[in-house]
């Protein structure tokens, strides 16, 4: 996300949502959401699909942060929050995934852009390292699998580790296959042929 971000805003107080609507642009940005509470917020996001929530805490009918929260349930965008006070509990509210920034009125022109940029790229990191170790988790039970085909094939024909990993690669490439779908047909036929409990 970079360049021009569709913005979702939502302030109980209307001076604050004028000045979002009124500063944004001029920042290159387009203000696609205005909402005066929580639930106009949640409801707006589903709609319409911005790239940034930017949220007052202390709002009407569902607060910044529960409403925040419930957008990020549906599809996991930054989300700077904004109040009026510096209270520790909301701030310790605020420590979520999603959350990344936090500004406290009055917001200066000064504050708003850096913390726009801050906040998309420190979510980008986030999303990417979240990948990462989902990446990482797979490889490793893929390992796992890949051992235990190996393991079964030398116990089944005598042979040595490197010699089980050589057949289990040829008949991944004989099928066609990805090294960890050979190892699965191999212990699916193990699975087969064991005897029932």
């Amino acid at each position: 996300m970079s360049g021009e971000l569709r913005i979702a805003v939502a302030d109980d107080e209307s001076e604050m949502r004028d000045f979002f609507e009124k500063v944004l642009p001029r920042f290159g940005h387009q203000v696609v959401a205005v909402a005066e509470n929580g639930a106009e917020l949640v409801e707006h996001c589903r709609r319409v699909q911005p790239d940034l929530v930017i949220t007052d805490i202390k709002m009407p009918e569902l607060d910044g942060i529960e409403a925040s929260c419930q957008i990020c349930r549906d599809r996991p965008i930054p989300v700077i929050l904004v109040s009026a006070y510096h209270d520790p509990a909301l701030i310790a509210r605020a420590e979520a995934d999603h959350v990344q920034a936090y500004l406290v009125k009055p917001i200066g022109l000064a504050d708003l852009q850096p913390a726009i940029s801050i906040a998309v790229r420190r979510f980008a990191e986030l999303q990417a390292l979240q990948i990462e170790c989902k990446d990482l988790r797979q490889a490793l039970a893929d390992r796992k699998l890949i051992e235990q085909a190996k393991g079964l094939l030398m116990k089944l024909t005598g042979i040595d580790e490197t010699e089980a990993f050589r057949r289990l690669q040829d008949l991944a490439a004989e099928r066609n296959q990805k090294l960890i779908d050979a190892a699965k047909s191999i212990l699916a036929v193990e699975k087969a042929l064991a005897p029932r409990k």
